[in-house]
């Protein structure tokens, strides 16, 4: 076995035929024998980057909202609860959840008349830009560079995909959208230079097989589907041969890597066969690779990322889960209204616990991935604790579409440089683009002095 022998498998091993490409998660034999401090430089290699934008706000943002608690708890620092708030879902993992409340992304307010109403049209490039977009319809478009790709071009450029960008809802990143702004304002949180937006993947099917290399032409990946045979059977040789070298507890662990591959893919071939037999559709319009199911759609993306972080595929994913303007219903959620509509709750009580329990099913759907990453281990530590995952909205109050007291929280200890278990509560009028400094220097950039409109840099420890 190699981590007996001191002839380690190199972190970046891949197993490669002509069609696919997969890469192998952490295993033992990946350090040498007696080398204990390469493996805790693995354990303290760069952290995972997941930012999730949430759109239109919460009811929590609003003056009644926030006197019931409906998003960040009433107390902070370490003592507070979660109960009536919309993370309840994040109780069991309090300790690794950091809240930063009552922050404005005043870059996404309107600076001249012309831009007034088109709160919805510029929002999401301001979430990781903290950055006032340029209106125009044109290709002249302008706002800044996205922290998450800040963080790529200096961490990421050592992994096979330096990032990746995903969303749920149906994008259109062609001309203008509305109120004189051009739709990859609307699309895109991920921009890797003030002028570039970068696009995002709705479909499964698509993210899959750039995650897993999988080659040739369109014609001959859909022929290989109609196989039904998974990119696992074309690597099975190459495989087999590996496998006899691994001890047994990294036996274990490739067998659990693998089956997590075959079981997603089977899972996109279910649906895409759901998809094109005829049957009526919710959103007749998406990909047939697309779930009409929200919750589907969601945990397939999820459990895409989590298997990319396995593999150290990529470091870096932005996952946009909403669209501004969206009218899809969640029934789960326990409202049978449309979002857009819902997110206008006029301001009684009735309509912001309507939107409340819409906001409560989206934070809902993260346990699901922090299973998936607290069951992953690198060294003596999990991918959770060597992760940073941000989930916010640049949006506050939908209803009067303004950009104060908006949502953020983040889930991980990104290697150590965060506690969990804290809720920090802003000064009234600081601006987002502070905690998002904050986030650079925990994701060790602490040299960046300034970002987007930040006035102060914003610690996001305990005791800082």
């Amino acid at each position: 076995m190699h981590f007996l022998t001191g002839q380690a498998l190199h972190r970046r091993t891949f197993i490669k035929t002509l069609g696919a490409t997969v890469g192998l998660p952490w295993l033992d034999a990946m350090v040498p024998a007696g080398r204990g401090r390469y493996a805790r430089l693995v354990a303290n290699d760069p952290a995972r980057l997941v930012a999730i934008e949430m759109v239109h706000g919460a009811a929590g943002c609003n003056d009644l909202g926030s006197k019931l608690n409906l998003w960040s708890p009433a107390g902070v620092g370490r003592e507070f609860d979660l109960g009536p708030t919309a993370l309840n879902a994040l109780e069991r993992y309090r300790n690794q959840l950091t809240i930063v409340s009552n922050t404005d992304c005043r870059e996404a307010e309107p600076e001249t008349p012309e831009e007034i109403g088109g709160d919805h049209f510029r929002s999401s490039a301001v979430f990781l830009t903290q950055s006032h977009p340029k209106q125009t319809e044109g290709s002249d478009v302008f706002v800044g560079t996205s922290l998450d790709q800040m963080y790529a071009q200096r961490f990421g450029q050592d992994t096979p995909i330096p990032s990746m960008q995903l969303c749920i809802e149906n994008v259109d990143q062609a001309g203008g959208c509305a109120y004189g702004y051009a739709c990859v304002y609307t699309d895109s949180i991920s921009w890797s230079s003030p002028t570039e937006p970068l696009p995002v993947i709705r479909d499964p099917r698509v993210a899959f097989e750039k995650l897993f290399g999988v080659g040739g032409s369109r014609e001959e990946r859909a022929s290989r589907r109609r196989t039904r045979k998974s990119i696992l059977d074309w690597v099975s040789a190459e495989m087999a041969s590996m496998r006899a070298t691994l001890g047994p507890a990294d036996r274990q662990r490739l067998e659990r890597y693998l089956d997590d591959i075959r079981e997603v893919e089977r899972r996109i071939l279910r649906i895409e066969a759901r998809n094109t037999s005829g049957e009526a559709r919710e959103m007749p319009e998406a990909p047939a690779g697309v779930p009409d199911s929200f919750e589907d759609h969601v945990k397939l993306m999820f459990d895409l990322q989590a298997l990319a972080f396995a593999a150290d595929v990529t470091r870096v994913f932005s996952f946009k889960m909403g669209r501004d303007g969206s009218s899809r219903v969640y029934p789960e959620s326990g409202c049978d209204k449309p979002f857009h509509p819902a997110s206008h709750h006029g301001g009684g009580e009735k309509g912001v616990k309507d939107f409340f329990l819409i906001n409560r099913y989206h934070v809902g759907m993260l346990p699901y991935f922090l299973d998936k990453l607290q069951g992953l281990t690198e060294g003596d530590r999990t991918l959770l604790d060597k992760s940073m995952v941000i989930y916010g909205s640049p949006m506050g109050d939908p209803n009067l579409h303004n950009h104060r007291r908006c949502p953020l929280f983040i889930v991980g200890k990104a290697n150590g440089k965060l506690d969990g278990n804290l809720h920090l509560k802003a000064a009234d009028g600081t601006p987002m683009a502070n905690a998002m400094l904050g986030v650079l220097h925990a994701l060790g950039m602490g040299e960046i002095t300034s970002f987007g409109d930040s006035t102060d840099f914003m610690s996001l420890r305990a005791n800082a």
